[in-house]
């Protein structure tokens, strides 16, 4: 039997004092919060009584640490997958506001819907549904589930609704430790569910690309 839905999970809440745009930055771990966040996801889908076959996360230190719980609840260990990284993005190290209000900057934002600040969304879409189809394919049975990041989540989410992938990234429906699942189609995907079980309140958010 193949594989029977797919889980893309963000990373809990990063400890981020300076409030930049992390990015692919080394050594942006999760705080005390992000790890309980991390828990809950993990909790909540193990409480979803249903087999998981398969756990991916992306390099970066968040992800790796949010997946920890998956491999504690779920006794499975993580495969850790280039492909689900966040994208590279010019304002790395940067806290936004200031960046954007210097002029020097502005020609960053001359083409939005590629974007012109980072790795081009349709290239976040290519190789996400190829780590996604790769994982499906090779868990044998149960659900998968791939820890990530909130662009890649985001973009796979329009992508498989057939909306444009040029977007505001204020009004992206991907809190941290989300969950948003999807189950095959042929050869594309049906997204079939979006939870938040994590408790954010009060929490730092603003380290997404």
């Amino acid at each position: 039997m193949p594989a029977a839905r797919l889980h893309l999970v963000r990373h809990g809440e990063v400890h981020n004092p300076a409030r930049v745009l992390y990015g692919r930055l080394p050594d942006y771990r999760l705080s005390v919060e992000g790890r309980r966040m991390a828990r809950q996801a993990a909790e909540h889908v193990h409480g979803l009584d249903r087999l998981i076959g398969g756990l991916v996360c992306s390099p970066l230190q968040r992800t790796r640490e949010s997946a920890e719980p998956f491999e504690q609840l779920l006794g499975i260990e993580p495969l850790v997958d280039e492909r689900v990284i966040e994208p590279t993005n010019v304002f790395e190290g940067k806290r936004m506001k200031r960046a954007l209000l210097n002029p020097l900057n502005w020609r960053h934002l001359r083409a939005p819907s590629r974007p012109s600040w980072g790795e081009p969304y349709a290239q976040v879409v290519a190789r996400m549904d190829a780590a996604m189809a790769d994982a499906w394919n090779r868990a044998e049975s149960g659900d998968v589930v791939i820890v990530s990041h909130q662009l890649p989540i985001w973009i796979t989410h329009l992508a498989v609704a057939g909306e444009p992938l040029k977007h505001d990234p204020r009004r992206r429906r991907c809190a941290l430790s989300s969950v948003t699942s999807f189950e095959r189609d042929g050869d594309g995907w049906v997204e079939v569910g979006y939870a938040e079980p994590a408790t954010t309140t009060g929490a730092v958010d603003v380290g997404a690309v």
